[in-house]
């Protein structure tokens, strides 16, 4: 069963939601973000749709290739 959040249940301050954007322009991965927050990855995701930030995908080839 997963642990939960240190910070399960605590309101985003503004200086939260400072901290998010700066790991988006990053390009950083949301189970990152969460990690290194203390909130969970759902939780990173709901915050940044409220929040307008955008979380592009990360790693990713902007082609779709297969290895065979």
């Amino acid at each position: 069963m997963a642990k939960p959040s240190t910070d399960h249940g605590k309101q985003w301050t503004p200086a939260d939601v400072t901290q998010l954007e700066q790991f988006a322009k990053k390009n950083t991965p949301t189970h990152v973000i969460g990690l290194k927050m203390g909130r969970t990855e759902d939780s990173v995701r709901a915050k940044a749709g409220e929040s307008s930030v955008s979380l592009k995908p990360t790693n990713q080839s902007p082609y779709k290739r297969r290895k065979p």
